[in-house]
């Protein structure tokens, strides 16, 4: 007779009455256990999961989410476990989950994770899906901790905890954290990154643009190419050799950040130096080409100059379509988005039938 696997649901929760049954009648059918770790909720998170057939059990909120998930880890107890949070739910992929109790968990499994925001949609993957003794480290963007292969799930998770509702419900939360992470791990450039991208969620650009310049000089000094700006400058660092997977996101939220903050030739200066490494994301070329776009329509008289370049870079990310395994693309700057401001600069350019033929060949999604 084959093995048998036990396989289970691991979620922490506080104050998430209004989502934590969307996610449990999502993934009930396909597992055989739910476990929710409630942190200190003062709504009723706690008997809405016992409802939706979850075991519930309570433990402080330890100030570190590696911590409380690994509390939640060791009371579910199971084979495999799918860890998720309360503001998630499995759109697709439950055959996947049901064939995991014939399967033995000797690898982890990423699942394509997709963020909805008010005004669109990021994709990314991430290790959701852990053998029975893989645990995390990390007080805040904890991570598992293991020696294991890794392996693409047929999983399909929604988010929806960045549309701004739920964003207020969590200001200073994750940067309180981030702060605490870094000052005892100071060197860390991921933390950094992190920091940088929570600035940039709250349109805090300014600090954004700090960490993100941290982060940069953080990573490892024969890294980076040779230069001759400030050190910790838009430009210092123009691309690392070696670059995380991550920095094609750090990339792109970096030149956004620039834009709004008007320093549209820091930026170029910046992107200069990335696009040899960032060469297969289309989000770094989307993003070039917005802050062309704001140049040109701040200084009309760079227009010249700067519409040809805008163009090659929305051309750029036509030609390299959507890219929704690279961590946080976002959907349409690999087709409809890019199309639609490259149509904007051909009409502007006298080129309105290839500017309609572009329309029609890159229809933006119907809601």
């Amino acid at each position: 007779m084959s093995t048998r696997w036990r396989t289970c649901l691991v979620v922490i929760a506080r104050n998430e009455a209004a989502h934590i049954g969307r996610l449990l009648d999502s993934v009930r059918p396909w597992l055989d256990d739910m476990l929710v770790l409630d942190t200190g909720s003062t709504d009723d998170t706690a008997v809405r999961a016992a409802q939706a057939g979850a075991r519930v059990a309570h433990a402080p909120w330890p100030d570190d989410f590696a911590q409380a998930r690994n509390t939640a880890l060791d009371l579910a107890n199971a084979d495999w476990h799918l860890v998720l949070d309360a503001d998630e739910w499995l759109i697709s992929g439950g055959e996947a989950l049901e064939a995991l109790r014939q399967t033995a968990p000797d690898f982890v499994g990423t699942v394509a994770l997709e963020d909805h925001f008010d005004d669109g949609v990021a994709h990314t993957r991430l290790s959701r899906l852990l053998p029975g003794d893989v645990r995390y480290a990390g007080r805040i963007h904890e991570q598992p901790v293991h020696q294991r292969p890794v392996y693409a799930v047929p999983l399909h998770i929604g988010h929806d905890g960045y549309l701004s509702a739920r964003l207020r419900d969590k200001a200073g939360r994750n940067r309180r954290l981030l702060e605490a992470a870094i000052a005892d791990q100071p060197a860390s450039a991921y933390l950094w990154y992190q920091l940088g991208k929570d600035c940039s969620v709250y349109n805090n650009y300014a600090e954004a643009e700090d960490a993100f310049a941290n982060c940069a000089g953080l990573l490892p000094s024969d890294a980076w190419p040779m230069c001759n700006a400030e050190d910790g400058a838009a430009g210092a660092h123009p691309a690392p050799a070696t670059a995380p997977a991550w920095w094609p996101d750090l990339v792109a939220r970096r030149l956004f950040g620039l834009k709004r903050l008007g320093r549209h030739a820091d930026g170029v200066v910046f992107a200069d130096g990335q696009l040899a490494i960032c060469e297969s994301s289309p989000d770094v070329f989307f993003a070039l080409g917005d802050l062309l776009l704001d140049w040109a329509a701040e200084d009309p008289g760079q227009a010249d100059v700067l519409l040809p370049m805008m163009e090659d870079a929305w051309r750029r990310c036509l030609l390299l379509g959507e890219q929704p395994d690279q961590p946080g693309a976002v959907a349409g700057r690999g087709s409809y988005l890019a199309a639609h401001n490259l149509a904007l600069v051909l009409e502007g350019t006298g080129r309105a039938e290839e500017a309609q033929a572009l329309r029609e060949q890159f229809p933006a999604p119907r809601s």
